[in-house]
């Protein structure tokens, strides 16, 4: 959701120096926000700050329901006439307001401003009052008094800086201290060196009573009860003593119970389900009742379950048809003993005690396939799941430990498109990887068919455009089970004035690309629009085939240590039309290109600068970095000739032409969308693409061979 502004004007300068008029127009990288929490049933104002200029921002685009944003403008600048030369804005104000009712937990944002729409931004909601680091805090002579419960907001914002805070508990008294800091570091484009922090509990002489450092990856969770009334100090830093201001901490601190875990993990849509809480200060009945609604999209979401002293935090679970069944209160640690479970079929359940092993047995066919995953880590299970699949002997036929979706891998595990070998009976076996175990050892265990299918990645999450120019994104495919066929892209939701041209990922392809164009007299205005992928397959021969639409995951591009260019998933793709950028045009000598095995053709692609701009321009059709290709939607066969190219524009240069080749065995492909781009570095990972209007290249069957003449 969004809320949206007057253009800001000449108030503005006071807020940066100003821009040079050769500087390279990028859209605003963001890096932190101050404080990085926001209160229920609050409206809050933050600190925003960034890499490139924040200048003229007019939305707030958020995740989820009950928060809204908004961008505080500066006093008297709508009364201003613009300026005109932008100055330079690297921070401004945010307003957050934030429902009741809303779910506790991380959001996502984005900022639009006139350079384009920002980098993926986070903040926590919470359900305790904020507060806010003191500017001297680093000793306990200086320790920030505080009152609890709250939630401490800061930063570990240099070198050897230790944060103290001081507060007071009674005898008896139980409280959790949570800390969110470098899980919300990982989408920042380009902070190349995340927090590690580690959490101390003092008494008033100062000794410790208390630590905790990986909890939930590298942040911390430091239960405690405390056995006498007395002052205590609690300190937050790095484990390495090194610092960065845009290392934001929010430190919650609550005497409510605080969960880790639900058991059932998996819960049907539209079933209420009971289930067992594990985490710390539990009432006597640590049970709940969770009912997701019946339309409940089927994965992962965050509930907060509701008890007697209230609501608590926000836990995730697993939303499945498939999730009927839980673990039996029985002995199924060895084959012998494993209890039935129906294909397909799903089950709940809990690695309860080191070493404990959990076994399902279920009944298959030769010739069937099916595919077995164990969700765990990814619903924050204190697990290392380890999936075995066994024969009735118990000699083991498949292992997982880790496993990967598209470019990402996780601790969960898969066994992927198994083909049972005979009739008979088969046993899975879940255990964790360290022989560890406990009330928060959850796991959801999945059995489906193995059906042809995809799953589809968007690379960016962001579209900037201006009025009268183009730009792209590229969709990856990743196949599964067998799926050979092209996916038609789609993209819905689109702002005013902005059209699309989708294209197809091919049969022998992994990627394909949308062209989105701004009409000249396209509005300014940003939306977030969703993206998918359409194929077919048949279920069995003869059979009318059947569809499979996905939709595709935004990834956020970051820079990582060494140069090289990393991702991470977000929850939105956001296209926006801003102001004219570095690249106001570009025209192509051509919009069909028809290619025969062995054949050449050059398209000349001219660029219309903004005045001043006189950076390098980069021509390509592949979007690659060092080599290494991450959009190519060319048929196969079909290549750059970069001896035959003019690709690198300097500074005088506004003209150059582009040479695409078929090799001698290129099979015949009709009409594949192919973006001709233009890029921009704004570092040396991130670039600014430009795009041409649509190009489309055909693969034309060879000529057939010339008949030799008649003998007379």
């Amino acid at each position: 959701m969004c809320t949206s502004l007057r253009l800001l004007g000449a108030a503005w300068l006071a807020c940066g120096l100003a821009a040079t008029a050769l500087g390279q127009a990028s859209y605003p990288m963001l890096m932190h926000l101050a404080p990085i929490a926001v209160q229920v049933g609050t409206t809050s104002e933050c600190q925003l700050s960034a890499a490139h200029n924040l200048y003229g921002a007019t939305q707030v685009l958020v995740t989820g329901s009950g928060v809204t944003g908004e961008v505080v403008a500066p006093p008297g600048a709508a009364d201003q006439p613009p300026p005109e030369q932008k100055p330079m804005v690297p921070a401004i104000t945010l307003r957050f307001t934030v429902a009741a009712d809303a779910l506790p937990g991380v959001r996502g944002f984005r900022v639009i401003t006139p350079q384009g729409p920002s980098t993926y931004g986070q903040l926590v909601v919470v359900r305790d009052p904020v507060v806010t680091e003191a500017a001297n805090n680093n000793t306990r002579e200086t320790a920030q008094v505080v009152t609890l419960p709250a939630t401490l907001c800061g930063a570990i914002e240099a070198a050897e800086d230790v944060d103290c805070y001081k507060f007071s508990a009674a005898a008896g008294s139980a409280w959790t201290f949570h800390v969110q800091c470098g899980r919300l570091q990982d989408k920042i484009h380009d902070l190349q060196t995340h927090a590690d922090p580690i959490l101390t509990l003092r008494n008033a002489a100062g000794s410790i009573i208390a630590t905790s450092d990986n909890f939930y990856a590298a942040d911390p969770l430091l239960p405690y009860s405390f056995a006498a009334d007395g002052e205590y100090f609690l300190e937050i830093r790095d484990v390495r003593f090194q610092g960065n201001p845009h290392w934001q901490y929010a430190i919650e601190a609550v005497q409510r119970p605080f969960i880790t875990a639900l058991h059932p993990t998996g819960v049907q849509p539209g079933v209420s389900t009971r289930v067992e809480l594990a985490g710390y200060n539990l009432p006597s009945e640590s049970w709940a009742e969770i009912m997701l609604p019946a339309d409940a999209a089927e994965g992962i979401h965050w509930v907060s379950p509701l008890l007697a002293c209230g609501p608590v935090n926000a836990v995730p679970l697993v939303c499945s048809p498939l999730a009927g069944a839980v673990e039996l209160p029985m002995d199924n640690g060895s084959p012998s003993s494993a209890q039935p479970m129906p294909l397909p079929g799903g089950v709940s359940g809990r690695i309860e005690a080191a070493a404990d092993r959990d076994c399902f047995a279920f009944e298959a066919r030769q010739g069937e396939k099916w595919t077995f995953e164990v969700i765990g880590r990814r619903v924050f299970s204190a697990m290392d799941p380890k999936l075995r699949l066994m024969n009735a002997e118990g000699s083991v036929l498949s292992e997982s430990d880790d496993m990967r979706v598209g470019r990402f891998s996780n601790a969960d595990s898969l066994i992927e498109n198994w083909t049972v070998p005979a009739d008979g009976r088969y046993v899975l076996e879940v255990a964790d990887l360290h022989e560890r175990g406990g009330p928060a050892f959850v796991y959801f265990l999945r059995a489906t068919p193995a059906l042809p299918d995809f799953y589809l990645e968007a690379d960016t999450d962001k579209t900037p455009l201006s009025p009268g120019t183009s730009g792209v994104v590229y969709v990856r495919v990743y196949r599964k089970n067998g799926f050979s066929g092209p996916v038609q892209l789609a993209v819905e939701g689109l702002p005013p004035g902005v059209s699309a041209t989708c294209g197809r990922i091919l049969p022998e392809g992994n990627d394909g690309c949308i062209l989105f164009t701004a009409a000249a007299d396209a509005p300014a205005g940003a939306a977030n629009v969703r993206i998918t992928g359409t194929g077919t397959h048949s279920a069995t021969e003869g059979a009318a085939p059947l569809e499979i639409v996905r939709q595709a995951v935004p990834l956020q591009e970051t820079y990582l240590p060494g140069g090289g260019r990393g991702h991470w998933p977000v929850e939105m793709h956001t296209v926006a039309v801003g102001d004219p950028r570095d690249i106001l045009d570009v025209t192509l000598s051509a919009s069909e290109v028809v290619l025969t095995p062995g054949s050449s053709q050059r398209i000349e692609v001219a660029i219309t600068r903004r005045p001043g701009f006189t950076g390098n321009v980069t021509l390509d059709v592949i979007y690659q970095h060092l080599e290494q290709p991450y959009g190519m939607s060319l048929p196969p066969g079909v290549k750059l000739d970069p001896k035959n190219s003019q690709t690198l524009l300097s500074a005088d240069q506004s003209q150059g032409f582009i040479t695409l080749t078929a090799a001698p065995d290129a099979k015949p492909v009709e009409r594949q969308l192919v973006p001709i781009m233009a890029h921009v570095s704004i570092n040396f990972v991130m670039k600014a693409t430009y795009c041409g209007p649509p190009l489309w290249v055909t693969v034309a069957p060879p000529d057939p061979q010339p008949q030799a003449a008649a003998n007379p």
